[in-house]
């Protein structure tokens, strides 16, 4: 009498399960298309319900980073990744690098990032180091980016001009720097 009961139930859960299996099945995949924006998701999803909001300022952009956070992504100096991510940014909105003014101040901990190879050595007391922040400082000043080191970090540290990259900047100290920016304009962003 209790085998029936049983039997019955597990009949149930076996059968009902691949039943249910079979309904909750994904379909094929669609075929690649070269543009992910031709995927039906993007056409029907919220995307169409809440467009992305983008820049109406496409011209004379100031922006002033204040850079003493030494923190690293993909490589490099975090802050250094994220200036170069900005003009990226604009550029995918019409946005010519030339309207942007684009001044990287750093200080404190983060001013090593900008020596040449030999200083960068001897402070990290490697002899095969090189600086991976080398080719993202010159990939910024070719963009018209103004890379600035703090003077008084630098005494502090004992390193003079020449041991910074080509380039490179100096001012006399970074706070007053960046508040004669955000004076004539520039945003202020802190890393």
């Amino acid at each position: 009498m209790r085998i029936l009961p049983l039997f019955l139930f597990v009949f149930w859960v076996l059968f009902g399960a691949v039943s249910w299996a079979e309904d909750a099945a994904p379909a094929p995949p669609a075929a690649a298309s070269a543009d992910p924006f031709d995927d039906p998701f993007f056409k029907d999803s919220v995307f169409e319900e809440r467009p992305i909001i983008t820049i109406e300022r496409k011209k004379d952009i100031k922006v002033v980073y204040d850079v003493k956070t030494n923190e690293w992504s993909a490589g490099i100096g975090k802050a250094l990744f994220y200036v170069r991510g900005l003009y990226e940014a604009y550029r995918k909105q019409g946005v010519d690098p030339s309207e942007l003014t684009i001044s990287v101040v750093l200080h404190g901990p983060t001013v090593y990032w900008l020596l040449k190879d030999e200083a960068f050595q001897e402070y990290t007391r490697n002899p095969f180091d090189i600086n991976p922040n080398h080719h993202v400082v010159e990939s910024l000043l070719e963009l018209g980016a103004s890379i600035e080191a703090c003077n008084s970090s630098m005494k502090s540290k004992g390193w003079f001009p020449d041991d910074l990259l080509p380039g490179v900047k100096v001012v006399h100290d970074a706070y007053t720097r960046m508040i004669e920016l955000q004076y004539e304009g520039y945003k202020y962003i802190h890393f």
